[in-house]
């Protein structure tokens, strides 16, 4: 009988949903962006020795003021670097199609946030590094487009897989959304394990909803399976944190073991190797994922709730399947 009401409510339930998916796409349709984005790397890539005074005007924060002229100069004509340029003016030759991406998720961003600047968007080359690919500030935003080659492009052959997957186009705009994420997520109010996992799950739940057109794998930084493995997995991944009463642990171990990235989490049991990365942070999101069901609440007031309440207030319950 159970099941039978559930199945009768349900097309009420996706209905309502999508209603609401409707509303949030066409209000955020309405809204206009000043977007600017400065193909730095294609400017310095076509430059001369000549143009580095212009370069230098333009783009000041990107010429530390103790490196002499010389330096840059030399850079021009760095065999390594020329590599770096062409091979970042191949997979980027234009930029329109991640313009109109990222227009769109500055557009949700000023949905949720209106009083949001948008910033000057440049994109550089950073010597691949991956740590650093994305650099938001208040007025500026650097892109490091040679973090975003592709997995298996030669630049990344010496760099560990789980790292290497992440070093693809579809991430981008993902990695620009936890930047700015970041800004207005607080910090974690205590050590304890519970609010790192909830701080994670105010980021992904904020980032999912600020890139409504990506699928979950990759807000999560997943690839499908693993994203299938967590899912089929959540009971179990939840138990094992209960019973090892491991919510209210300050032990900094627990971090590495299943809240950073890595090639896999860390429970100690056989099930490791088939285990993704952070896989902590995937069940924060989905205990703000039932807070958010199961309160009256906007987006910005749930981001200000402490970690312990928001559990609490939850319901949270694992998902059989």
């Amino acid at each position: 009988m159970r099941k039978a009401i559930f199945l009768i409510f349900l097309p009420i339930i996706i209905f309502c949903s999508c209603e609401g998916s409707d509303k949030v796409a066409d209000e955020v349709a309405k809204i206009n962006v000043d977007l600017k984005v400065f193909r730095f790397d294609r400017e310095f890539a076509q430059a001369q020795p000549k143009d580095i005074p212009f370069l230098k005007k333009e783009y000041p924060y990107l010429f530390p003021v103790h490196y002499s002229d010389s330096i840059w100069i030399a850079k021009l004509q760095d065999t390594v670097q020329i590599e770096v340029l062409d091979e970042v003016g191949k997979s980027f030759p234009g930029f329109d199609k991640e313009q109109e991406n990222l227009e769109l998720l500055f557009k949700h961003i000023r949905y949720y946030f209106p009083n949001y600047k948008v910033p000057k968007v440049v994109t550089v080359t950073s010597d691949v590094d991956y740590n650093n690919r994305i650099i938001l500030t208040d007025s500026l935003l650097l892109i490091g487009l040679d973090n975003y080659l592709g997995a298996s492009h030669k630049f990344y052959q010496g760099i560990s897989k789980y790292i290497a997957n992440d070093l693809d186009e579809q991430y981008m705009i993902r990695d620009i959304a936890s930047a700015f994420a970041k800004t207005v997520v607080p910090s974690p109010r205590d050590r304890t394990f519970l609010s790192q996992l909830i701080y994670y799950g105010k980021e992904l739940y904020l980032m999912e909803k600020l890139m409504p057109q990506n699928t979950d794998a990759v807000t999560m930084g997943y690839a499908p399976d693993e994203l299938e493995w967590a899912n089929a997995n959540e009971e179990q991944i939840w138990r094992y944190f209960i019973e090892r009463e491991l919510l209210y642990s300050t032990n900094s171990k627990l971090g590495p073991r299943f809240l950073d990235p890595a090639p896999f989490s860390k429970f100690e049991l056989e099930l490791d190797n088939e285990s993704p990365g952070k896989i902590g942070r995937y069940l924060g999101w989905q205990i703000v994922k039932a807070f958010m069901d199961n309160n009256n609440i906007t987006l910005q007031e749930m981001l200000t709730v402490p970690e312990e309440e928001l559990f609490k207030r939850s319901g949270y319950k694992p998902r059989k399947l």
